[in-house]
């Protein structure tokens, strides 16, 4: 249900991009779009900092190699972000040279081979190359996994800096940042070290973006920075199409532009289907400056409607000659040497660049300079493509190990000081919060409770349901529990998602068993990720006093919750974080995406003649059993023994839901995530992809949140932090300062209850509820 709901609106995107397309017929047209298309690409990646810090360049050593020799470097991007980087200068410098930057594949950092061949070669040839580790890679990595020592079981070292840009794409998401924007900034610095070197050629600035997520970065960086003069982006531009190459005759009809979601939040782009900031469109506005549009493996060519697109862009400034498309061979499906695979860019692969780089930039490279042999040492992290023999000539190079490419070096770490993310978003998460509180503090508690709904909305998107609900079907099952009557409701909230319910009232509410009107009952909606069979299997007590006091009770299974969950894993290779990625592509977060579904069950009850619309209690409950405080959580990726994950869904939706619907006159909530905060504060996530809320921390957190119910009666116990930890009282007390403030201010502080054992939730609820 939701794969097709989302595939539908992908359809939906791409025919917009091509009808768009359509009116471009030249370049002002062009212009304008590519303009609003960059616009909405920079608010989407995050802001860029205000203020450009000092670089503080330092060279750390200096590493001495046949007719080169390497600088290993240390300069600030953010303060207090460091970035370590190999500078490969010719042996001999040249007075005016080209400056090449390589952003690496997410496979491995700086110093594997493929990345030292290049360095070295192009530096023989005459050139400055920088080689950075990308955030979360190698020095910079967030993760304390470096060595086989590092974990008292085994684990795949080489492959954690990969596996943890999950954990890092959606933490920047919660603080309003991005990792394609921490990306693209970082690659802007890079271009401030290579043009602060002496006798570089500005003219002459070449960004190369590797193979496995290093192609988009570097789209990015050269779409918003004018002072790259070319770029090589490989992997990027164009969705895979949906048909197996070769392409077929109306390709640009069935062409995937959009793409869909996964792990990698550099290769879906928050808001990029719904706002039409596309591959193809970044990779667009490189020109007129210099393109090398490059292809790992086997490429139609012909039939490829994004370089037909491309080309058309570059006619559209008469400069066709500075437009180049090359390509591998077989697919990444396939083995060596049919397919050309690499793990940054191979020497297959730069045989097709060397003549462009020639014919542009002067910059000679023959067969014999191209080192494809590998001697000496090797990077532990190196898995190299082997060569056919045909192939295997050129120059000889030795690889240096990572202690002599190290640039960040303990006595230097100890004198800096560098910082990792989870020390900075914390702090910028506080600033935010702390500001939006204080403008909130400012105003009266109806302009406040307005302006969270303003703000809360612009972080979720659409929070608006139909103005209409299908009822599809409804069953009575009157005989099933004794004494209560059962009604099995479908509701389709929009085109193809259709919502499944229970709605469980005691006899005698509603309808008399003589026909005649009874008092309509109020109705508690309890929500969870673990969906209504959950609630019936292990709530099945509080639900029964609930029912027992008078009061009904709907279990509703939101999209993709209960029986309509996705199957497979939940990890980030899974359904669940593609279906929560590609929801964030198309601007639409899975939870704003529940809520309306919430607000569509909602608008049903209270058009049944049974219940009292205006005694409706939201719950919302978790089913995940929480972490000891004492469980390591310091886990590598891709491995059994990691803690569990929390639940905090059904808690988030019950109090958004009481935001939003000013009739909800109560809300529990159990087992709810306690602040966002507490997500960003390690380098580990654990708790799903769809409950992700891009810029969350900018317009407040939980406790601020629910401090918008005031003074509706609220209770939340059993509350976790980050980690799925069980709060203490009196953590809840201290973070929940903001939420007792309101209250206090509302005259309510009896109201609210923070961590209660003394009530039964079933009372607590009967009590708002009026039901004696």
């Amino acid at each position: 249900m939701i794969p097709n709901r989302l595939r539908s609106r992908l359809d939906a995107a791409n025919r917009e991009s091509r009808n768009q397309w359509r009116k471009v017929q030249g370049r002002e047209d062009w212009q304008r779009f590519r303009d609003e298309k960059i616009r909405l690409l920079r608010e989407a990646i995050g802001p860029f900092p205000q203020e450009v810090c000092d670089l503080r360049l330092q060279v750390v050593s200096t590493v001495e190699g046949e007719g080169c020799r390497i600088q290993n470097l240390v300069f600030q991007s953010r303060p207090g972000l460091w970035v370590s980087a190999n500078l490969y200068v010719p042996a001999k410098p040249g007075e005016s040279m080209p400056g090449l930057l390589i952003c690496h594949a997410h496979h491995t950092p700086k110093e594997h081979g493929e990345l030292q061949d290049m360095g070295v070669m192009w530096a023989r040839a005459g050139c400055l190359v920088l080689v950075p580790d990308m955030l979360g890679h190698g020095e910079r990595r967030q993760h304390p996994f470096r060595t086989p020592a590092d974990y008292d079981k085994p684990f795949r070292v080489g492959r954690q800096d990969y596996y943890f840009r999950y954990d890092l794409g959606m933490q920047l998401h919660l603080a309003g940042e991005t990792l394609m924007g921490w990306f693209a900034w970082d690659l802007r610095r890079c271009v401030d070290v290579l043009l602060s070197q002496r006798d570089v050629d500005s003219k002459r600035i070449i960004i190369l973006g590797a193979v496995a997520g290093g192609g988009d970065p570097a789209a990015v960086a050269a779409a918003l920075d004018k002072r790259i003069t070319a770029t090589v982006v490989y992997n990027s531009g164009g969705a895979e199409p949906e048909s197996p190459y070769p392409l077929p005759e109306d390709a640009e009809a069935v062409f995937n532009f959009a793409g869909s979601g996964s792990f990698e939040s550099t290769r879906n782009l928050r808001r990029s289907a719904t706002d039409g900031f596309l591959p193809w469109v970044i990779v667009g506005a490189i020109a007129p400056r210099r393109l090398i549009y490059a292809h790992e493996f086997a490429w139609d060519r012909p039939r490829d409607p994004v370089w037909k697109r491309l080309e058309t862009i570059w006619e559209f400034y008469d400069a066709r000659g500075r437009l180049s498309g090359i390509h591998g061979r077989g697919s990444v499906k396939g083995g060596r040497p049919e397919s050309t695979h690499c793990t940054h860019i191979g020497p297959i692969h730069r045989e097709s660049i060397h003549p462009i780089l020639a014919s542009w930039f002067d910059i000679s490279v023959t067969e014999d300079d191209e080192i494809t042999e590998r001697l000496g040492e090797r990077s532990p992290t190196c898995t190299e493509a082997k060569l056919p023999p045909e192939r295997a000539t050129g120059v000889a190079s030795r690889h240096w190990d990572l202690d002599t490419l190290r640039c960040m070096t303990p006595e230097l770490a100890r004198q800096l000081k560098p910082k990792r993310l989870c020390d900075l978003l914390p702090q910028r998460a506080a600033e935010r919060i702390s500001d939006v509180r204080n403008r909130r503090a400012a105003i009266s508690p109806d302009a406040r409770r307005e302006r969270s709904r303003r703000d809360w909305a612009s972080v979720l998107g659409s929070v608006t349901p139909p103005s209409a609900v299908k009822v599809l079907s409804v069953a009575k099952d009157d005989g099933l529990i004794e004494g209560i009557r059962v009604d099995r409701v479908r509701l389709e909230v929009e085109p193809g998602i259709v919502v499944p319910l229970v709605l469980l009232r005691p006899r005698g509410a509603g309808i008399e068993s003589d026909g005649l009107p009874d008092k309509p009952s109020p109705v508690v909606v309890a929500v969870a990720h673990a969906g209504k069979d959950k609630f019936l299997q292990d709530r099945a007590g509080t639900i029964a006093e609930l029912l027992a006091g008078g009061a009904a009770v709907c279990l509703p299974d939101l999209r993709g919750l209960g029986e309509t969950k996705p199957a497979g894993s939940r990890e980030r290779w899974g359904s669940l974080t593609a279906q929560a990625s590609t929801a964030l592509m198309l601007g639409d977060p899975m939870v704003a995406a529940r809520l309306r579904d919430l607000r569509s069950v909602l608008a049903y009850l209270r058009g049944r003649s049974d219940l009292n619309a205006t005694r409706i209690a939201l719950w919302g409950d978790s089913f995940a059993a929480t972490n000891p405080p004492e469980r390591n959580f310091h886990v590598p990726r891709h491995m059994d023994d990691r803690p569990r994950w929390s639940e905090p869904l059904g808690g988030l939706l019950a109090l958004l839901g009481a935001l939003y619907e000013d009739k909800v006159c109560a809300v529990y909530v159990r087992g709810g995530l306690s602040d966002f905060a507490s997500v960003v504060s390690e380098p580990f996530v654990y708790i799903p992809p769809d409950v992700v809320i891009p810029g969350v921390l900018t317009v407040g957190d939980v406790p601020d949140l629910a401090a918008t119910l005031a003074p509706r009666p609220l209770r939340m116990d059993g509350l976790v932090d980050g980690f799925n930890r069980l709060r203490t009282a009196a953590e809840v007390w201290d973070i929940y300062r903001p939420t007792r403030q309101e209250y206090n201010r509302a005259g309510a502080a009896d109201r609210l209850f923070l961590h209660d054992t003394t009530t039964s939730p079933a009372k607590w609820l009967l009590r708002q509820l009026a039901v004696n």
